[in-house]
C-alpha cells in the first residue's frame, strides 16, 4: 500500500483490524456514532481503501465482505517511519526528545523506553 490513508479511512481500517471480514453495513454499525456517518459514507471510504490496496473484498451472496490487505502493525511501522522521516530527519531520538519536552511521556512510557533501550543494548 503506497498511498497514505486519511483519518476517516483510518477509522474504517480500525474497525476491520479489530474484526474482519465485515460487510459495509456491519462496518457502518461499528463506526463511532459521534462521527454521524451514513452507510453510504462508509461505502465511499471502503471504495477508496480498495482502490489504494489497503483492503480486499470477497463476494458472499449479494454483498461484499471486506478485510484489511495490510496488517495494523505493518501500517503503523510505515506511518511511523514517514513521520520520523518528514519531521525529524529520519532520526527517532529527536521525536522522543520532543515528546519528553512537551510532557508527552508518562512515567510508564519512560519505564518502557528504559526497558527497551536496555534490551536493545544486549
Amino acid at each position: 500500500m503506497a498511498e497514505r490513508i486519511s483519518d476517516a479511512e483510518h477509522a474504517v481500517m480500525e474497525v476491520l483490524w479489530r474484526e474482519a471480514p465485515l460487510a459495509a453495513a456491519d462496518v457502518a454499525q461499528r463506526i463511532d456514532p459521534a462521527r454521524g456517518w451514513s452507510e453510504r459514507t462508509v461505502k465511499t471510504l471502503l471504495g477508496r481503501l480498495l482502490a489504494k490496496g489497503a483492503l480486499v473484498h470477497e463476494e458472499e451472496g449479494r454483498r461484499y465482505l471486506y478485510r484489511p490487505a495490510v496488517a495494523r502493525d505493518d501500517h503503523a511501522a510505515t506511518e511511523s517511519r514517514r513521520l520520523i522521516d518528514r519531521l525529524f530527519g529520519g532520526r527517532a531520538a529527536p521525536l522522543v526528545a520532543h515528546l519528553a519536552a512537551s510532557d508527552g511521556l508518562s512515567d510508564e512510557d519512560l519505564a518502557e523506553l528504559e526497558s527497551l533501550v536496555r534490551e536493545l543494548r544486549k
